[in-house]
């Protein structure tokens, strides 16, 4: 009898809660969206209302913010010029003919080209009276001078390696509508000789001193015009971020001898203008984005608050069956996840078409960051899983009896 009544003691084992595997709980708290389809759309919907909000400001934003950097690349936020100053004596100074290829070892330095004023004057023909210049200047150019300053050709061409040695003119667009020519073959009197016409400019906002002059090539400016050599401006451009930097050593890179003897523009106004676009931008994606991300997460604690009073008897029932109070909390922090997620994705899609819509009716370029819809759905889900904790806290606490009491 012992051993009977001892075998039968040992061949009961207290009953455990079977274990649900990462299937098992997706499955499970899916159920609960599938059983109420409307109630779910209408809470995604708010959930995804909050996060394309959000995608749609961070795009229109940047979409913006990538326009306004367009616009000021056009004003030259990165354009330096150097100039000579004055002696001590107060005469003009001289920058080094070798003060181009000085600054163009400088590491930031992306673009170096010169101009150089050669002191004669040009004229429709050589019965022009001396004193008639239109205050036309004539500057020998250098290599790189048009991509420098921004400018474009309107007819003809630039000068190249097969006209800058020889007399070959390129006229600014004042400096042609002056003189009344713009067909390339043409002749000017420049210099006191003949100069034929290669090519007219269109206006050049970054340097509106090139639309009055007229521009020969280096070597021919030294062959046929007594050309020295010497640099009257260097222009040079720098990587955005080293503007100041660069700015700061070009003098003694310049004119190693007597830096104080050289003239530096300072940064133009319009980069001072992108960094404060860029910041205010900033500090109102911020804003707006938390402030989106808060209303869908209150929308996702709402929505679990509701259903754990409507699944009373649901919850009940899984706990007189042996369901575990972890069992119940992971079962609803699933599916505030999972609704957290459809509405994520959907926020992120329908805000990434707001932004394009909107960009394209703008003629703007279309910018929707990566991170931006990243952070989208990673900051729903974190909201969700936050949403959902005091709801399924709440729903783990109910003892069997109170729940399928429904009081």
């Amino acid at each position: 009898m012992t051993n009977g009544t001892t075998g039968g003691s040992a061949s009961r084992s207290p009953l455990r809660a079977a274990r649900l595997g990462p299937a098992d709980v997706v499955r499970l708290g899916g159920t609960g969206l599938r059983t109420r389809p409307l109630r779910v759309f209408l809470s995604a919907l708010g959930i995804a209302i909050g996060v394309a909000a959000m995608i749609a400001v961070v795009g229109i934003s940047g979409s913006g913010q990538a326009e306004v950097d367009r616009k000021l690349d056009a004003l030259g936020t990165n354009l330096l010029r150097v100039a000579p100053g004055e002696t001590l004596g107060g005469d003009e100074a001289k920058l080094p003919p070798e003060s181009v290829a000085m600054i163009r070892r400088v590491p930031p330095v992306q673009q170096v080209a010169a101009t150089g004023a050669t002191g004669v004057s040009v004229y429709r023909n050589e019965r022009i009276s001396a004193g008639r210049t239109g205050s036309l200047t004539v500057h020998a150019a250098g290599e790189g001078l048009l991509p420098a300053v921004g400018g474009h050709v309107r007819r003809g061409r630039w000068l190249d390696d097969a006209t800058d040695k020889y007399p070959a003119v390129v006229l600014g667009a004042t400096a042609a509508q002056r003189l009344d020519v713009y067909t390339p073959g043409t002749r000017v009197w420049l210099g006191g000789r003949w100069f034929s016409l290669v090519g007219v400019l269109d206006p050049v906002p970054l340097a509106p001193e090139l639309d009055s002059a007229a521009l020969v090539g280096w070597p021919a400016a030294k062959t046929y015009l007594r050309f020295d050599g010497h640099p009257s401006t260097v222009y040079v451009r720098a990587e955005d971020s080293q503007v100041t930097s660069v700015r700061a050593v070009l003098a003694a890179t310049a004119n190693p001898q007597k830096p104080g003897e050289v003239k530096i523009s300072r940064p133009s106004d319009a980069l001072a203008a992108r960094e404060a676009t860029e910041s205010a931008l900033t500090g109102l994606l911020l804003g707006l984005g938390g402030v989106a991300l808060l209303v869908g997460g209150v929308g996702v604690g709402n929505t679990m608050v509701i259903s754990v009073l409507e699944r009373r008897p649901e919850i009940g029932l899984r706990r007189a069956l042996g369901a575990t109070k972890g069992q119940i909390r992971t079962q609803f922090v699933t599916e505030s996840l999972l609704l957290s997620l459809i509405g994520g994705l959907g926020g992120t899609v329908l805000g990434t078409l707001i932004t394009a819509g909107y960009a394209l009716s703008r003629d703007w370029p279309t910018v929707v960051p990566v991170w931006a819809s990243a952070a989208g759905i990673g900051s729903t889900l974190l909201i969700g899983m936050i949403a959902g904790l005091y709801p399924a806290v709440r729903a783990s606490r109910l003892a069997p009896t109170e729940a399928l009491s429904g009081t």
